[in-house]
């Protein structure tokens, strides 16, 4: 048996767009340290050309994925939850690197973050029935409201949280069938920029979910100002950046969500998320003439 010591094989993270893993398209790179300075990995540094690219993806992908069944996108992100549940202790790593927690606190961290995409994958098929349905209208009318989803969402995962922030706005927004572009926290992107792998081996299609990495606020102002996005999270942006994107977003009436402090990434997240980036249609239907006993049929 040789003594000779094996070279460690670092782990390349990569951007994801498109199904993809390119490198960003400047070709730059930042480091990513742990909690005490320790050197991680280099991760890529997204451009205005990446989050461009990613929009194109996020827009192809929309068309398919709004169209699909609602029980069908369910088992989708039940399958993502059973993939992460696969790689687990890999998740359990980088989360207590990241943010500086003990293996039982990480462990705590990730096994919400599975549960919480169970939960979402649960309210797939179901959400429509509690934000839509018959309305009572006077006049011969069905009058029907349901809900459809607003299109391409940028969103801002949150700096401290790496990974059950990250998965509680993000499941939400496709849930509901809209695309995402995600910019991953610039402090912690390293689990964010895993689960990408995980996305492209779990049946989700190419672009229904982008994922960068880099500076968040260089990322940010060009999907904000996107004529082609049509909402944004803000969930991890500070306040003065917050306030810049919100006035650029302006410009195509993007729906935005201001941050809003969670003190409490674990608590049960409600149905705000999803209906935050919902649209609301509303079909009149004819029934006919009512007769003396009410109804024509």
């Amino acid at each position: 048996m040789s003594d000779v010591t094996r070279l460690s094989v670092f782990k390349t993270y990569k951007l994801y767009v498109g199904g993809k893993f390119p490198r960003s398209e400047s070709g730059r790179v930042y480091e990513v340290t742990d909690s005490k300075g320790k050197w991680l990995a280099n991760a890529p540094r997204a451009s205005r050309k990446d989050a461009r690219d990613a929009v194109v993806a996020a827009r192809k992908a929309f068309g398919a994925w709004s169209g699909a069944t609602a029980y069908n996108r369910g088992q989708i992100l039940y399958r993502i939850a059973e993939m992460l549940e696969g790689r687990r202790e890999q998740y359990v790593r980088e989360v207590a690197e990241a943010e500086g927690l003990s293996k039982s606190k990480a462990s705590a961290q990730v096994d919400a973050a599975i549960d919480r995409w169970v939960w979402y994958a649960g309210w797939t098929d179901k959400i429509a029935q509690v934000v839509g349905g018959g309305n009572p209208v006077a006049g011969p009318f069905f009058n029907l409201s349901s809900p459809e989803p607003t299109g391409v969402v940028a969103v801002l995962a949150p700096q401290e949280s790496s990974f059950l922030g990250l998965v509680s706005v993000v499941a939400p927004v496709i849930a509901t069938g809209n695309t995402a572009v995600v910019v991953a926290s610039e402090k912690y992107p390293l689990p964010a920029l895993s689960l990408g792998e995980v996305l492209a081996t779990s049946d989700l299609p190419g672009g229904v979910v982008n994922v960068l990495s880099g500076r968040t606020a260089e990322i940010a102002a060009p999907l904000a100002a996107h004529m082609d996005v049509n909402a944004i999270d803000l969930a991890g942006a500070g306040e003065e950046l917050a306030k810049e994107l919100e006035i650029a977003a302006a410009d195509n009436l993007k729906r935005v969500l201001r941050p809003q402090p969670v003190d409490d990434w674990t608590a049960t997240p409600g149905l705000d998320r999803m209906t935050a980036f919902l649209e609301t249609k509303t079909v009149w239907h004819p029934t006919g003439s009512l007769g003396a006993s009410g109804s024509s049929y």
